[in-house]
């Protein structure tokens, strides 16, 4: 598939250069818009990271692809509002945004993860371009955008043309994955973070040995050369594996929050997570900072929110 310059021209130029700070992170994968009755609202695991690693002073890169639509001006209007660069939004002439329908059913909602869209059409040279333009600290990926063979490929190329630390999200949406795009997936990863329903879902696809999360866990670790499985447990903490072989464990404590939606919260440990790896926080006080920023996210409507205040205790707390 050849790109004309017109839609492997970015929408930002070396300027922004000037507007970057701290680390940078370049996160691949699918910006996402939850389409409602009455509404859109834009997400995605790599957009709803990257933007809150940008209000903690981060440099988050996002490598994705858009259509020639509304959508598009949306996330970019949402990105230069809060200072997110948009070199790596590339533009596809063929494809719509990618898209979420939410259909309500009998008081319940369905979410639909629609096929065939820009996110799926990542162009490798443009992908890898930028990725080595922006010298990253680590490489963010996901699994739903490596659904489809052009995007997996624009992957392949960014994680070997860059040697940062990679961190996996592993984010499974059925059947938006299999076997053979999450073991190539693992064995790139430097850390793999998931679930623990997503854990036992993938200890049985790969049949591992044990008979505890923990030794799942730990399974993996040896079978795909991973170096620290992260393991999140809602309400009730997270832990996390290391290759050493310790384990640390966060217990959740503190006031109960009132939960609006979970929608997001995982995203939310992983940008608090990362932050702390390039921060070089402990483990313990790390755990503890992402589970506490993934439960605030549970008191707004959506995954991310425009108010800066809300980030303004974490930053003060943390001096991020």
């Amino acid at each position: 598939m050849k790109e004309t310059a017109e839609q492997a021209r970015t929408t930002s130029d070396s300027s922004l250069s000037s507007r970057r700070s701290g680390a940078t992170v370049a996160l691949f994968g699918e910006v996402l818009a939850d389409v409602f009755p009455d509404r859109s609202v834009l997400g995605g695991a790599p957009f709803n990271v990257a933007r809150h690693l940008k209000a903690f002073g981060l440099n988050p890169v996002l490598i994705t692809r858009t259509g020639n639509d509304a959508l598009r001006a949306e996330l970019l209007e949402s990105m230069t509002a809060c200072g997110m660069e948009t070199m790596g939004v590339q533009l596809d002439p063929s494809y719509p945004t990618g898209q979420v329908k939410v259909h309500f059913e009998g008081g319940s909602h369905r979410f639909e993860i629609l096929p065939e869209q820009a996110y799926d059409h990542i162009h490798a040279s443009v992908a890898r371009m930028v990725a080595l333009s922006i010298h990253p600290k680590l490489v963010y990926f996901g699994t739903l955008a490596q659904r489809h063979p052009v995007s997996r490929s624009a992957l392949k190329r960014v994680l070997n043309s860059i040697g940062a630390p990679t961190f996996f999200d592993v984010n499974l949406r059925p059947p938006w994955y299999d076997a053979q795009i999450l073991r190539r997936s693992l064995r790139q990863a430097d850390t793999v973070k998931l679930n623990n329903e997503e854990l036992a879902i993938l200890a049985r696809l790969f049949a591992l040995p044990g008979d505890t999360l923990d030794g799942y866990a730990r399974a993996f670790m040896q079978t795909f050369d991973i170096g620290q499985v992260l393991v999140t447990c809602g309400a009730e903490g997270a832990w996390l594996v290391r290759r050493k072989g310790d384990t640390v464990r966060m217990q959740a404590h503190g006031e109960p929050v009132t939960v609006v939606d979970t929608v997001g919260a995982g995203d939310g440990f992983s940008a608090v997570f990362m932050l702390g790896k390039l921060r070089r926080w402990p483990v313990q006080q790390t755990l503890a900072r992402a589970h506490a920023f993934a439960a605030a996210i549970c008191t707004l409507r959506g995954a991310v929110t425009e108010d800066a205040a809300f980030y303004a205790p974490f930053l003060k707390a943390w001096q991020a």
